[in-house]
């Protein structure tokens, strides 16, 4: 009988970058079915992982003082690894005992993170695994209790508008327009639901959007739902439409099928792994020129049209059948 292996992970401090990198971790959980995990974040992001299969222990690290590391080294030095896996490129994992370490340097240039993430475990891009993150069957039964009972069994539509900076929001009257077409009677998603995601913030854009459907086939979720609980209910949608988001993410962790919108932002570091951007006229390389430090009060976003999303996502859906 295979001994047990204890890995030790250490996620970003950043939820959003700790999704892109999350593949790395389910990775080791499906290849490794001897080892056990404990799991190291921020208050940010050590939620994400807490339905991990064999998780032991989920630590939190609030800050990252002197002190506040030396309280997780008093939690964490006593066992001799098998594995630290070094997602912060801590000074922390390399006194640890263990047997091997994997710690990840500053990214490559033109890399996505995907790709930079799986070279922590010297994985090649074309094996580079996809942002995953687990639910467990009580999450999964808590966002069930959250969607309403009317409305039928339809495929669902899932839009994220929410943003964390003006200059990446697209306008709400678009993404209506789009899921409007795309759930009307002669549209792909006939007959189906409408599910918006987000935070509280979000509502006001959430309230534009819930009018492109009846509102009986309305699902809105903003504001109720953790980040993982968001897992759940993304992992029911037929096609996810959104931002430069930590929710287009996790559409993506929870395989939906996803349709980005871009525009101030890289799509080539920091695009939906496998899926679509849309953006318009302007490249990243002109919006930079714009707004050099990418954080003026600019709406960037005006200029795509809300004809070519739709496009996009009636494309994919043909393709993912």
């Amino acid at each position: 009988m295979i001994g047990r292996f204890p890995i030790l992970y250490i996620a970003e401090a950043d939820a959003e970058d700790a999704v892109l990198s999350s593949g790395v971790l389910a990775y080791l959980v499906e290849s490794l079915p001897n080892a056990v995990f404990t799991v190291v974040g921020s208050a940010a992001s050590a939620p994400l992982f807490a339905d991990t299969p064999r998780l032991e222990r989920l630590l939190v690290l609030e800050r990252e003082g002197r002190f506040d590391w030396i309280a997780l080294w008093n939690q964490v030095r006593g066992t001799h690894w098998g594995l630290v896996v070094d997602m912060r490129g801590s000074t922390l994992s390399g006194k640890l005992r263990r047997q091997k370490r994997a710690v990840r340097g500053r990214d490559p240039e033109g890399v996505h993170a995907v790709e930079a993430a799986a070279a922590v475990l010297k994985l090649e891009p074309h094996e580079a695994p996809a942002p995953r993150l687990y639910v467990s069957d009580i999450t999964q039964a808590q966002v069930e209790a959250l969607i309403p009972a009317t409305g039928g069994d339809g495929p669902i539509l899932a839009v994220g508008p929410g943003v964390e900076w003006m200059g990446r929001r697209w306008p709400a009257e678009r993404y209506a327009k789009v899921a409007t077409k795309l759930l009307a009677d002669d549209g792909p998603l006939a007959g189906g639901r409408l599910m918006i995601v987000g935070e509280e913030i979000d509502r006001e854009a959430a309230h534009t959007i819930r009018y492109a459907a009846p509102r009986a086939r309305v699902i809105e979720l903003q504001g109720k739902l953790t980040r993982l609980q968001t897992v759940a209910a993304l992992s029911k949608a037929r096609l996810y439409i959104g931002a430069d988001s930590i929710w287009t993410h996790l559409a993506t962790a929870a395989g939906a099928p996803v349709v980005a919108v871009f525009g101030p932002s890289d799509e080539t570091r920091r695009g939906p792994w496998k899926g679509v951007t849309v953006r318009g006229p302007r490249s990243f390389a002109e919006f930079k020129t714009l707004d050099p430090r990418l954080n003026q009060a600019i709406q960037h976003m005006m200029d795509l049209p809300w004809e070519r999303v739709l496009k996009a996502a009636v494309r994919l859906l043909k393709e993912r059948g």
